[in-house]
């Protein structure tokens, strides 16, 4: 039986403010990528969602971004590798504290956004994100979209690298995500997803936008938390995914 992974993002409440429905969420996926504070996230949102994450049986990722709370950490910005490179490892550590804490434990990274954009594009960025990953602990799983710069660079640097794909966006002919401002950038239709998903996991390869096949190994599929029809979507393409004979597991119960 194929092994995949179902993953989301979840923890970006703050203080008063509330995005997603994380506990919603967490029945379908397996594996949690959790904001550490700096896009988006709080130490209260923090621990609740390690706590309810470990009750649910989902795996801890911590979920590192740009220091832009107004942007939510889509905005690209400017930074010395060494900055970055600290930034990266004090999120983790972040969250390994908090998961500690409630006898828990982080097994993979991803990264956020802007910086996750950039950097799958810009092989020096990658680098560094990867060393800081790899620097905190070397058994960490990094989750990171297939076919781009994270993905190379963490092979480099030696990690378990997992290959993600997007249930819910559409790829360019050289693998990249189609810009939002296209029309069908975005995929709203829960069966679209499915199909979608199961195609590219059956093919072993992302399918861009106008058909072209990139063979690609497929470890994880991500479908985004903070979007009115994320909890129902992520249902849909769970029981689809079992329906279809494949065995959804938390990351690292996986062999990446």
């Amino acid at each position: 039986m194929t092994a995949i992974n179902l993953n989301a993002d979840m923890g970006e409440s703050f203080g008063a403010y509330t995005i997603g429905a994380d506990e919603a969420l967490l029945n379908s996926v397996k594996s949690a990528n959790i904001a550490c504070g700096y896009h988006a996230g709080d130490p209260v949102v923090m621990q609740n969602t390690v706590k309810n994450a470990l009750a649910k049986g989902v795996s801890l990722g911590a979920h590192p971004g740009f220091p832009d709370l107004q942007g939510f950490g889509r905005r690209p910005m400017s930074m010395a590798l060494n900055e970055v490179y600290a930034m990266t490892v004090y999120q983790i550590g972040a969250l390994m504290g908090v998961a500690q804490s409630q006898g828990g434990r982080v097994s993979h990274v991803k990264p956020h956004g802007a910086l996750n954009n950039m950097a799958c594009e810009d092989a020096d960025l990658a680098d560094v994100l990867c060393k800081a990953v790899k620097d905190i602990d070397k058994d960490l799983i990094f989750l990171a979209p297939a076919l781009s710069e994270l993905s190379k660079a963490g092979k480099r640097a030696g990690l378990r690298v997992a290959e993600e794909i997007f249930a819910d966006r559409a790829y360019t002919q050289t693998g990249s995500l189609v810009s939002r401002k296209v029309d069908g950038a975005v995929i709203h239709d829960a069966q679209t997803c499915l199909n979608r998903v199961l195609e590219m996991v059956d093919k072993g390869a992302l399918i861009s936008i106008d058909g072209t096949i990139l063979e690609t190994p497929i470890h994880s599929i991500c479908v985004h938390g903070d979007t009115p029809q994320a909890c129902e979507t992520a249902a849909f393409i769970l029981n689809g995914l079992k329906e279809n004979g494949l065995n959804v597991l938390p990351l690292d119960s996986m062999s990446v």
